[in-house]
């Protein structure tokens, strides 16, 4: 299982605020315990969910520089500058 919690928010997001949760279980999303979710988002955090549920440590994936069971992700929107938005770092809790 993934616990995915909004850890930093660099600009403005109109989805998310810090704190929030995504919930991933094998190949469902547990709605109950999702806060939000944001198609700019999942883009990123779905290419990484299988390899991470799997014992891909991290680490081999370039997502920490620890040798720990917690990823780092962000989403694609670039920010401020250019779309107005904000980007969203994600902090993914291996379970």
């Amino acid at each position: 299982m993934l616990k995915i919690e909004v850890c930093e928010i660099r600009g403005h997001c109109p989805v998310y605020r810090e704190g929030d949760l995504i919930v991933i279980k094998d190949p469902e999303i547990d709605l109950e315990r999702t806060d939000k979710l944001c198609t700019h988002a999942l883009s990123t955090i779905l290419h990484y969910t299988t390899a991470l549920e799997n014992g891909v440590k991290p680490l081999e994936l370039g997502l920490n520089k620890e040798d720990e069971n917690v990823a780092y992700v962000q989403c694609v929107d670039p920010g401020e500058s250019y779309t107005g938005g904000g980007t969203v770092v994600f902090k993914v809790d291996i379970e």
